[in-house]
This record gives C-alpha cells, structure tokens and sequence, in this order.
C-alpha cells in the first residue's frame, strides 16, 4: 500500500466518523415541548374524504375554524359540528 492510499482511507474513515456521530448527536436530540394549554382550542368537527369515505373526527385545533384536513390529495369535507 501506498503513502497516498492509507492517507485516503484514513480521511474516508474520519469522514464517516464524523457523519456517524452526527446522526447520532441528531437522534439524541431532546423532542419539541409541547405547546402552551392556551395555545389549542376545543373543537368539534367531523370530516369525511369524498374519494375513499374515511372520517376523521377533530377534537383540538390550532384556531376556532381550522383548514379542512386533506386525505387522498384532496381537502375533506365537513359532515357536521357539534356545539
């Protein structure tokens, strides 16, 4: 082996060394808290997808009036709300 082979695999190694614990160093990341009690409202909405018939029910949102969820790559409709 040549001086200028060993030098390649020892900067592959280090490379792959460092990726590694990036990833690692990544994953070990503490979750997101969980945002403030005040911050989500009590709904109650019911959807249902027009294409394939599955039914959702929500029951927090971020806003009194949130966007319709999407299913089968189009918007739910709604089916009824409960007060």
């Amino acid at each position: 082996m040549g001086t200028v082979q060993i030098l390649i695999a020892v900067a592959a190694g280090v490379i792959m060394l460092r990726l590694g614990l990036g990833f690692l160093r990544a994953l070990a990341a503490p979750p997101p808290e969980p945002p403030d009690p005040g911050e989500l409202r009590r709904v109650k909405l019911h959807y249902r997808c027009t294409i394939c018939g599955t039914e959702v029910k929500m029951t927090v949102a971020n806003e009194e009036d949130p966007d319709p969820p999407r299913h089968c790559m189009d918007e739910m409709e709604v089916l009824a709300t409960e007060d």
